[in-house]
């Protein structure tokens, strides 16, 4: 009842394949979740902007509505 050592070298390295492909997917996945986080959490309510509101010389752009 012994066992092929060539089938459990197979075995063995399709199992350390399989945990490290499912490894790198969370991590991924872990990064999207993360980003996506960040991108909710950190809204600028104001931002400051070059161009002053009627003054179309000085700077041609700018962002379409401040919130300011």
């Amino acid at each position: 009842m012994s066992l092929d050592p060539a089938l459990t070298s197979k075995s063995r390295s399709r199992t350390v394949a399989l945990i490290l492909v499912t490894a790198g997917l969370a991590l991924v996945a872990a990064a999207n979740v993360h980003l996506v986080y960040v991108s909710f959490a950190s809204r600028a309510d104001c931002v400051p902007h070059l161009k002053e509101p009627g003054d179309p010389a000085t700077n041609s752009y700018a962002a379409a509505s401040s919130s300011c």
